[in-house]
């Protein structure tokens, strides 16, 4: 069935894995206001329904909840380093304040909940205009466009398949009900921008030159997951 989770929803369930939002800065950013509603009365909406029907509910949080840290690799115990007001905040914030309310519906009713912090994920069927930088320099090998870095290129990602995301989601599903997370969910392997596209070039052997840009604002220097301490 087709859903926005906005408004209330209203079936019999028995789990539910809460993956709305646009995660692309670029989708994410193309209207803000519904980015920061999908995370935050999605959220309400969809703890309203798990508390009606007694049914067992994940949230799809997000490495953005660290922000550009400041601790490396990022803990789950890392309250994050976040601007409230910046051009990412929509999703970052919506993302936080989804947390806040997972764990408030928890201790106040009891609510079996868990919560899982998605770090960059790639693999099969993502949309050629995705916006994020595993497609987006992909599809511009492909074509023999100009690679675009922005910044140095030495800032860094870690990117984890999206088998084992599922994989690890679906473990935290079934964990017990004492264990509620956050939870990291990806690969601690780290890339730069540049070391990335020199791969993404080799394996295509394409023509395409590397180019840089500003970086955009907010956009964070480091991410790799601590998937070893909780």
């Amino acid at each position: 069935m087709r859903h926005d989770v906005t408004f209330p929803l209203y079936v019999e369930v028995d789990q539910i894995f809460n993956l709305a939002c646009p995660a692309s800065p670029t989708h994410y950013q193309f209207d803000p206001v519904q980015t920061t509603k999908t995370s935050v009365h999605g959220a309400i909406n969809m703890l309203g329904l798990a508390k009606r029907v007694k049914a067992k509910i994940l949230q799809a949080s997000t490495s953005e909840v660290y922000g550009n840290p400041e601790v490396h690799p990022q803990p789950e115990s890392y309250w994050g380093h976040v601007n409230p007001i910046g051009p990412r905040s929509c999703y970052n914030e919506g993302k936080r304040c989804a947390e806040t309310l997972f764990f408030d519906y928890h201790r106040q009713h009891n609510l079996p909940i868990k919560v899982v912090r998605i770090f960059n994920t790639y693999g099969p069927r993502m949309h050629p205009n995705d916006g994020r930088v595993v497609s987006n320099f992909i599809v511009q090998a492909l074509r023999n466009e100009d690679i675009t870095i922005y910044g140095d290129g030495s800032q860094t990602r870690s990117f984890c398949y999206v088998d084992d995301l599922i994989d690890g989601m679906l473990k935290a599903m079934d964990t017990g009900e004492d264990f509620t997370g956050p939870l990291n969910l990806g690969n601690p392997s780290e890339f730069t921008m540049v070391e990335l596209a020199e791969k993404v070039l080799r394996l295509t052997a394409s023509k395409s030159k590397m180019v840089f840009k500003l970086l955009p604002q907010d956009d964070p220097k480091q991410r790799k997951p601590d998937i070893f301490t909780s």
